[in-house]
């Protein structure tokens, strides 16, 4: 059998009198793509590597200007069904302007795509209509439905009934301008595609690139691109795009000298999307809007709606470098012996100390892997001795020990959440190049003095483990509790009742005044919230109680 036929479509009952693709002049199609049959591709449309657009059994297609079809998109269509485009004829599948069609994603006719719409990383639209500027995340599945214009679908939803469809939420302007990335980004790539064909246009190219004293930098389009990542460093950068991907929220917040001192931080623009290039955007926003300020990033567990990191990016002298890339050099003392170069600020240091707090506090574990330059390039992380230490002493001490033991390496602290039984932070701490010292940043003589005395356990009978933890941590920082409930009716349409207002801030008293809320109230909803009495805003909301008494967690 050989390997390449000369025909793309084989011999089938659809293919007797097969039309011919038709693509305009300005259009990409790459070497390696298959368009088959009755496909109308308009202007300055880019299709990539890898894609099969098969308007054989259904069709025609459409594919609308300045769209873009990227690696590994399927485009097919039934042989019943059909779609009214937006020239009022009839189509097996329609596509837009200015629409994205990303990796591995499969559009299934009948299928209408509209204008300024992105779909994610292997998404599938199969019998039904995207409407007009509609953003379609990772892993989704739009199915006998018509999405409304200007919606937002999240990473792995199925929405198949209508009902679905139409409680979607709004896209915001963060992702549309993230969408309009997109478009932007791949036609650079198309005109790109183009250019290489043009041995004259390839020289032009390499000759813009190259500086006159002969360094080699990127274009002004291609540095314009790229420019983002300066202000946040390729660790901060790595830790956002952890954090998104276990599912956690990205924060910030920012404080001046006075407030810093007195860890009154203030909340900072509140980061929706759980996209990493849109969050590190919105963190360089944030970086700059509070510049001469404190500014720390804050990753937030939803579903325990607790917080898993708070981490310092950012000082009135300065930004931060996480773990920053230091070289050690050695220096002769007076008396002839030789100095190893300190490689780490103490600002870092007592960052890392705090993180460490930060994170026994919460209940979490402390872990660390290390890796040989092969290994750091491959991802291929080996787990290092466990640290079984509950106080900050002991657990700085032992990662100390790990940085001994590992010296040459890379070392990465872990935050592992024991009860969801995942990690919550992966962070390093230390390169080949040199270490960054984990020093124990002294508390407070009323830290002190309290971290001696014995914690109080505080139980009930009526709230979770959870939930108990989840108080507590909100007294710890600061926070006041409040309560709410409402019936069924009331419960459908958001309308809460506030319960008898709680005053203490004492563990035990609140607790016991949100089970005298639950029992006042035992066939309603209860909720609890955090109250930020500075900010005078919520900071959380958990349903804590069902009708009939059922915990709500």
């Amino acid at each position: 059998m050989p390997v390449v036929r000369r025909y793309a479509a084989p011999p089938t009952p659809w293919s007797k009198s097969l039309a011919e693709p038709k693509i305009d002049a300005t259009a990409y199609v790459h070497s390696f793509s298959n368009i088959i049959g009755d496909v109308r591709i308009e202007a300055n449309v880019l299709i990539a590597p890898g894609t099969s657009i098969r308007a054989d059994e259904g069709s025609p297609f459409h594919i609308g200007e300045s769209t873009n079809i990227q690696d590994g998109v399927v485009i097919h269509g039934l042989e019943q069904g059909r779609v009214v485009g937006d020239d009022q004829e009839e189509y097996s599948v329609w596509v837009g302007k200015n629409a994205s069609l990303t990796h591995m994603a499969l559009i299934h006719g009948p299928a209408y795509v509209g204008d300024d719409c992105f779909i994610g990383f292997r998404s599938t639209v199969f019998n039904a209509r995207v409407g007009h500027g509609c953003i379609v995340m990772m892993h989704s599945l739009i199915q006998d439905v018509e999405i409304p214009p200007g919606k937002y679908v999240a990473s792995g939803s199925v929405i198949t009934s209508q009902q679905q469809a139409d409680r979607l939420p709004d896209v915001q302007e963060g992702d549309t301008e993230f969408s309009r990335h997109v478009v932007g980004i791949n036609e650079a790539l198309r005109a790109g595609y183009l250019c290489a064909a043009d041995a004259n246009c390839v020289t032009s190219v390499r000759d813009e690139m190259i500086t006159s004293n002969g360094d080699r930098r990127p274009t002004t389009q291609v540095s314009s691109q790229v420019s983002s990542m300066n202000s946040v460093s390729i660790d901060i950068s790595e830790q956002v795009r952890n954090l998104l991907a276990q599912g956690l929220k990205i924060g910030t917040e920012h404080a001046d000298e006075r407030r810093f001192r007195t860890s009154s931080w203030q909340s900072g623009s509140t980061i929706e999307t759980n996209n990493a290039a849109q969050a590190i955007a919105a963190l360089e926003a944030a970086l700059e809007e509070y510049s001469g300020e404190y500014v720390r990033l804050i990753g937030i567990d939803p579903k325990a709606k607790r917080r898993v990191l708070e981490q310092i990016i950012q000082r009135p002298d300065g930004k931060v470098q996480v773990a920053a890339k230091t070289t050690t050099a050695k220096t002769h003392s007076s008396n002839g012996s030789k100095a190893t170069a300190q490689t780490a600020s103490a600002s870092n240091n007592s960052d890392l100390s705090e993180q460490v707090r930060n994170l026994l506090a919460q209940g979490l574990k402390i872990g660390i892997e290390h890796a040989d330059e092969r290994r750091f390039r491959t991802s291929s992380w080996q787990s290092g001795s466990t640290i079984d230490a509950k106080n900050q002493s002991q657990a700085i001490a032992a990662l100390q020990a790990a940085l001994e033991e590992y010296s040459g390496e890379y070392v990465r602290l872990i935050g592992i959440d024991p009860k969801a039984k995942r990690r919550v932070l992966e962070q390093i701490i230390q390169r080949p190049e040199g270490k960054v010292q984990v020093a124990a940043k002294s508390a407070p003589a009323a830290a002190r003095s309290s971290s001696n005395s014995t914690p109080q356990v505080v139980n009930s009978s009526l709230l979770s483990s959870e939930v108990v933890d989840q108080v507590r941590n909100l007294l710890a920082q600061g926070y006041k509790i409040g309560t709410e409930h409402a019936d069924e009716r009331r419960f459908r349409t958001s309308s809460w009742h506030t319960c008898s207002p709680i005053e203490s801030t004492r563990q035990g008293e609140v607790i016991d005044a949100l089970e005298a809320c639950m029992n006042s109230h035992s066939d309603e909803y209860v909720r609890l919230f955090g109250i930020d009495t500075k900010a005078k805003r919520r900071v959380q909301e958990t349903l804590i109680q069902q009708p009939n008494g059922k915990a709500g967690r």
